[in-house]
């Protein structure tokens, strides 16, 4: 636990020092957000916000992690797993993409950056490095950071993967989250906010999946995962980087996170949902992130088929505002119905515990 609240506290500490300091560097530079011309028209006032700020989430994040093992070694704690590494190895990758993105963006002063075959293609190399890595690493118990089983709450026997459908599987969990936290990032605070609350999950679940783990307190309902104590350390640096990043982004907004930070936030909740054995019921804990691409996939959808508009605008977020919500307002609501998710993911794991004993 010690290690836990060391990991948040240096990412927040990291975190909401470092992004004011962006803010300034990248003022200076003209490094600002390019609109969307096809956006809600509100949104033109905000032509020219610092943007990349997920530069400061993501040192925020590797800080408290490989921090609080540092002071670790002052009462013998076990040092960084290849669980850990591997998870925020895939941020980084993404976050790079999305930095690339970005700087194509403030380069040519557009809202557009890299082609949309060239952020997949970024994406699954990235996804299929991590795929061939999970299954490696083996621990003292012979288990490694992922396994080739489907998992809900742990994985699921009857549905084991050939390790070429595994790594597809693996692009297909990376390509979706990380673009569908990068589709919510499109309202002041909305998707850090939304994170945090999703993170905040994965910190009891990892953290209950340690106190049962199979190897410390073996019996029915225990878990079978590689390092659940390092994930939760992930998870809380996690959490406290994008509240402290949170804390320049809410509204109005004084620097985006850019593909920079909503890549690699994606990333990090593909990863974590892969190492913890939790592919499935991550689709509920992060059910907003689902709703906001679902959207987006059915507005192309019904567009298509029906040449009328499903929503005003999507992803859905913006049909909101284009209703004549406040932006707080949206950002808002839509943090309540993050919670409520993440609640109800936390409370289908404990009942599937419950129900294993």
């Amino acid at each position: 636990m010690r290690q836990i609240l060391l990991s948040a506290g240096i990412a927040l500490f990291v975190t909401i020092t470092l992004t004011p300091m962006l803010i300034r560097v990248f003022a200076r530079r003209g490094f600002g957000q390019e609109i969307r011309i096809d956006g809600p028209a509100s949104h033109q006032a905000k032509r020219g916000t610092p943007t990349m700020g997920g530069l400061a989430i993501g040192a925020g994040v590797w800080a408290g992690y490989l921090g609080s093992h540092l002071i670790g070694l002052l009462w013998d704690a076990p040092g960084p797993s290849a669980s850990g590494i591997l998870v925020l190895l895939l941020a980084s990758a993404l976050g790079v993409v999305g930095f690339l993105d970005d700087s194509i963006k403030l380069r040519k002063h557009r809202n557009l950056g890299l082609t949309a075959a060239g952020k997949y293609l970024g994406q699954i190399a990235a996804a299929v490095v991590f795929a061939v890595l999970v299954l490696r690493f083996p621990g003292a118990t012979g288990l490694t950071p992922a396994s080739r089983n489907l998992s809900y709450v742990r994985d699921i026997s009857t549905i084991t993967f050939s390790s070429l459908i595994f790594v597809a599987f693996v692009c297909l969990l990376v390509v979706a989250w990380s673009n569908a936290v990068n589709i919510t990032d499109g309202l002041d605070g909305l998707a850090a906010g939304s994170m945090s609350l999703t993170l905040g999950a994965y910190v009891v679940i990892t953290l209950w999946q340690y106190d049962n783990s199979c190897e410390i307190n073996p019996g029915r309902a225990c878990y079978t995962v590689r390092d659940p104590l390092d994930l939760a350390m992930v998870s809380a640096a996690g959490v406290a980087a994008c509240i402290g990043f949170l804390w320049w982004n809410a509204a109005p907004a004084k620097i985006f996170m850019g593909d920079t930070g909503s890549l690699g936030l994606g990333g990090l909740l593909a990863g974590l949902s892969i190492t913890s054995h939790t592919e499935l019921l991550a689709v509920v804990l992060g059910a907003l992130f689902v709703a906001e691409i679902t959207s987006v996939v059915l507005q192309i959808v019904v567009f298509r088929t029906t040449h009328t508009r499903l929503f005003r605008m999507a992803p859905f977020h913006h049909h909101f505002e284009l209703n004549n919500w406040p932006e707080t307002t949206v950002i808002i609501r839509f943090w309540v119905l993050a919670g409520i998710a993440s609640a109800t993911g936390l409370c289908l794991f404990y009942s599937e515990y419950l129900t294993a004993l």
